[in-house]
């Protein structure tokens, strides 16, 4: 099984806060992934500025995908494999805006109203990624 949906599963029942990052007390989508990297590797590599619910929306601006560039290894878009980190797209020619980490069974991931939980990755949600990447094996 992937280290990153083992340390993800652990984040599961996690409540939804935004721009939070500690496991059982809150986490946004990204904070769930920088909690599972935290897991997998120690500190984190960046700390992110501080951000909006849009995610700089009205500027079409791909922070968020850029900062997976900066740090994961991009995956041609294809099936996902457990243990890949999904980027989204809310609604079409929006920004890229929600993470998740695929799993055996869905992709878990922090959403607002639900908190961390694993969902099944129905056509909608496929529909959705944007773009796919890997966890380093190793960080520099």
């Amino acid at each position: 099984m992937s280290p990153a949906v083992v340390e993800a599963r652990r984040w599961i029942g996690t409540p939804y806060v935004h721009q939070a990052s500690m496991i059982w007390a809150g986490c946004d989508c990204l904070g769930l992934l920088r909690g599972v990297w935290r897991g997998l590797y120690g500190a984190e590599p960046e700390t992110p500025p501080a951000y909006t619910m849009d995610w700089s929306e009205p500027q079409g601006d791909e922070r968020l995908w850029r900062a997976a560039e900066r740090h994961l290894l991009a995956r041609p878009l294809g099936q996902p494999e457990a243990g890949d980190v999904l980027l989204f797209r809310m609604r079409d020619g929006a920004v890229a805006k929600h993470l998740g980490i695929a799993s055996e069974q869905g992709f878990i991931h922090s959403y607002s109203g639900h908190g961390v939980i694993e969902s099944a990755l129905t056509k909608p949600w496929q529909r959705r990624i944007a773009a796919r990447f890997a966890f380093p094996k190793e960080i520099q």
